[in-house]
């Protein structure tokens, strides 16, 4: 029996799923198409904050909590303060995204939001099995994670995990036009692991405890790291915690995007849109679904020229030296913030540097480990 027929279906209603759909309904191109966004809950929660740098006004300037013109880099190495100008470092919370975009997108009727588990996409007949209905599109985005992922050991994988407390204390302990990228004072047993500092004023901010490994931790680990920091290097004895976050990001150099074809997007996660060697994916995700845009206009394929193939090897290559020696992380980050400038730093990271730049970057950044890396993802 056929289900609902689509012009596209979007399976996943996350960051990646709306703000492709929201690029979709502000588009005149698009009016008239209609479009299903398939999730198994819309359910808003509080459970997440997203950060990016950005030159200027941005389009979610309105949304976001906070930003900073200013930024620290701490570790046994290195004390350095970075004035990000002409950057700012941009904090917005997941639910007021949520709230937002669906706001926007049910104001369309174009779009229709439908709760179910999406199980299979079947290739040829286009149609989606869900546990509730089938759904048939003549495009789908798929932001799941294939099941190869979990499965394959010929990837390296490193995981961004972490817990953090937003706290609000007595005494002012915080600068608030300063946050703290990464402070490698109080690592955990040779891991690469930091603590990531967001103030909101001089008595609130979200404390993070961050690892990079290739393995995950207990839970007690994070509260006893979180705790540790607060009272040894804030020297705060009591404070309140207003709320608890916890997160799980891949680093991997999986290829998300081989399952790309004419009729099936891989998007977000499942896309391969977070960065492998630092776990942003916010603006990424801003980016790739601008040039899925314009392919579609220009009649080519969605996927069209979404990565570029120099930015994959070059995280590939990292997230191999940290894959096998953990322990050199805080070496790497030192120099990567002691011998380059906050716009080369940003401008490689959103992979918009010309070769004779990126070489400058990785000589800042030299480590045997580097050339054993080099050679051992050549050869794959």
């Amino acid at each position: 029996m056929l289900g609902p027929v689509y012009f596209y279906a979007i399976v996943g209603g996350g960051l990646a799923g709306l703000q492709l759909a929201l690029r979709l309904k502000e588009d005149v191109f698009f009016k008239g198409k209609k479009i299903a966004i398939i999730d198994p809950s819309f359910k808003i929660t509080r459970d997440k904050t997203w950060c990016f740098w950005e030159k200027g006004h941005g389009r979610w300037d309105a949304l976001i909590t906070t930003q900073w013109q200013k930024g620290k880099f701490i570790s046994n190495i290195a004390d350095e303060h970075l004035d990000l100008t002409p950057y700012s470092y941009k904090m917005l919370a997941s639910e007021r995204f949520f709230e937002y975009a669906l706001a926007e997108i049910t104001t369309s009727e174009d779009f229709i939001l439908i709760e179910d588990e999406i199980s299979e996409i079947d290739p040829v007949t286009m149609k989606a099995i869900g546990k509730n209905n089938t759904y048939n599109a003549t495009h789908f985005f798929d932001s799941r994670i294939p099941s190869e992922y979990y499965e394959t050991q010929d990837y390296t994988r490193i995981y961004q995990h972490f817990k953090g407390y937003h706290i609000k204390s007595e005494s002012p302990v915080f600068t608030p036009n300063q946050f703290t990228m990464m402070d490698f004072r109080l690592s955990y047993k040779n891991s690469t692991s930091f603590t990531y500092i967001l103030p909101f004023s001089e008595n609130e901010a979200l404390i993070e405890y961050t690892f990079f490994t290739p393995y995950l931790t207990e839970e007690t680990i994070y509260d006893e790291q979180l705790k540790k920091y607060i009272s040894e290097y804030l020297k705060l004895d009591t404070y309140e915690i207003l709320n608890k976050e916890k997160g799980i990001i891949p680093m991997t150099d999986f290829p998300f995007e081989k399952d790309n074809s004419a009729k099936i997007t891989k998007i977000g996660t499942g896309g391969g849109w977070v960065k492998a060697s630092t776990g942003y994916s916010f603006k990424h995700t801003e980016k790739k679904i601008s040039k899925i845009i314009k392919n579609i206009k220009s009649g080519h394929k969605p996927s069209k020229d979404l990565f570029l193939r120099k930015y994959k090897f070059y995280d590939a290559i990292f997230l191999d030296v940290l894959a096998r020696r953990n322990d050199k992380g805080e070496q790497i980050f030192s120099k990567f913030y002691q011998k380059n400038s906050v716009e080369e730093i940003f401008a490689y990271l959103d992979e918009e540097t010309p070769f004779n730049e990126d070489l400058k970057i990785m000589f800042s950044l030299f480590d045997p480990e580097f050339i054993i890396s080099f050679f051992r993802k050549f050869r794959l």
